[in-house]
């Protein structure tokens, strides 16, 4: 199919496809991070908590998480995403508004833990419905929309979340915002289709389209001699090297979300209203990064350079909004330049997983790698609250999350040759050439 053919394509599954998906992964996202507010807003006071304890709440939803990452994506693969991530907006949901009666800190601990068990495989499952109605041409453009949820999340997170504790205090930060969680359902079940042939909206132009498209990438994998079983799966060494890359990766996102509005507030000296804003920003700033990486890698389709890129930029900027903390303005400025980079490499780093393994095992695949991977969730919070603990300071925390960065930015480095598009780049020559 030429590129003319696709480009008179209907192009429903961009408005029916996305919007439900961003829209329940906003309110994922934000129940996994309030929490930070919540820290730096009195809910270390009020349950006795130092910051290491604060870090590992922040962090233990990652253990959790990890859980139902591999059966999510394998049932989502082979059963039906749309029913599983229903079922499990209303457990988080719930179990969200519990977060905001717990007593102590042993409570809170053991509900952020579950939290991370409902929505861990939320996130491959969603990966799984993403890839049946994208192509690879489209799906890193269809990642970096998704993944835009991520901003939107903590644009409103940050002023609504500084504006409640502010009137109300912390604990009506998780019983507001995991009430409107459970409403997310009555947007989901009625929008969202597994894949083309399920849908009764989408047009038979795109329907085809797509079937045969997704079909002849499977096709075209496993001629490659692809895994096409868990077990070679797992001794598949660009498994282990993705995992290890998206590891790192959410060791510096994670700590830096989680503990930026203390960080802030250590900064700027400003008040929980003045925290909330200014935590918006860097959030805004992401909204870009984003959509520039995503074009940048779609035209090129050089997964490996655009994952790369600002992972190590990153890194980069975090690591200069310490050197010049002195000055203020600066170093805020700094943290900005880290929201536009955060989350830039993530929608590509996602396409790389089907360009690697089959259908038969990519949803597993996908598990596997989010499960392990994020465990760097529960590292970096931690790491940056035992170091604010052990010298006072979080210097010595923001560096540990460089160096985690500068070890992804390698890592990816080392990817193989079919993630540098090169084979893409040589068909588009072809038909130039014979056109």
């Amino acid at each position: 199919m030429t590129t003319d053919t696709v480009k008179t394509i209907p192009s429903g599954r961009w408005w029916r496809i996305i919007p439900p998906t961003i829209l329940v992964y906003i309110f994922s996202f934000m129940d996994r991070t309030n929490i930070g507010f919540a820290m730096a807003g009195g809910m270390n006071e009020s349950l006795s908590m130092s910051a290491s304890i604060s870090g590992l709440a922040a962090g233990i939803f990652f253990i959790g998480y990890v859980l139902l990452q591999v059966p999510g994506g394998h049932i989502a693969e082979h059963g039906s995403a749309k029913k599983f991530i229903g079922c499990s907006i209303l457990v988080w949901g719930g179990l969200s508004i519990l977060c905001g009666f717990v007593q102590n800190s042993t409570e809170l601990l053991i509900v952020r833990f579950l939290i991370g068990v409902a929505e861990g495989g939320v996130w491959p499952a969603t990966l799984v419905i993403l890839s049946h109605w994208f192509p690879n041409a489209e799906r890193g453009r269809a990642n970096a929309y998704f993944l835009m949820n991520i901003a939107v999340a903590s644009i409103i997170t940050a002023p609504v979340s500084g504006w409640i504790i502010s009137n109300f205090g912390w604990r009506w930060v998780f019983i507001g915002e995991g009430f409107i969680s459970l409403l997310l359902i009555f947007v989901w079940w009625p929008l969202i289709s597994d894949r083309p042939e399920d849908a009764k909206w989408i047009s038979p132009e795109e329907k085809a389209y797509l079937i045969e498209t997704l079909r002849a990438e499977q096709a075209e994998l496993k001629t490659e001699r692809a895994p096409i079983s868990y077990k070679a799966l797992f001794s598949n060494v660009n498994l282990w090297r993705l995992v290890a890359i998206y590891f790192f990766y959410q060791v510096g996102i994670y700590g830096f979300s989680m503990w930026l509005p203390s960080i802030l507030k250590g900064l700027t000296n400003s008040g929980m209203t003045g925290v909330g804003i200014l935590s918006m920003f860097p959030y805004i700033a992401m909204v870009g990064g984003l959509y520039v990486f995503a074009q940048l890698s779609d035209r090129s389709m050089n997964r490996r350079r655009y994952t790369a890129m600002p992972i190590i930029l990153f890194g980069l900027s975090f690591f200069l909004s310490t050197v010049f903390k002195d000055q203020v303005w600066v170093s805020y400025g700094f943290l900005v330049l880290c929201g536009f980079f955060m989350q830039s490499a993530s929608s590509i780093f996602w396409t790389i997983p089907p360009l690697t393994f089959p259908a038969e095992v990519a949803g597993g695949a996908r598990g596997i790698i989010n499960a392990l991977g994020n465990l760097g969730g529960f590292i970096g919070p931690f790491a940056v609250g035992w170091f604010r603990t052990s010298f006072d300071s979080y210097d010595a925390g923001i560096y540990f999350l460089v160096v985690a960065l500068v070890a992804g930015f390698l890592l990816t480095l080392s990817l193989p040759a079919n993630t540098t598009g090169r084979e893409r780049r040589a068909e588009l020559a072809a038909r130039k050439a014979t056109a």
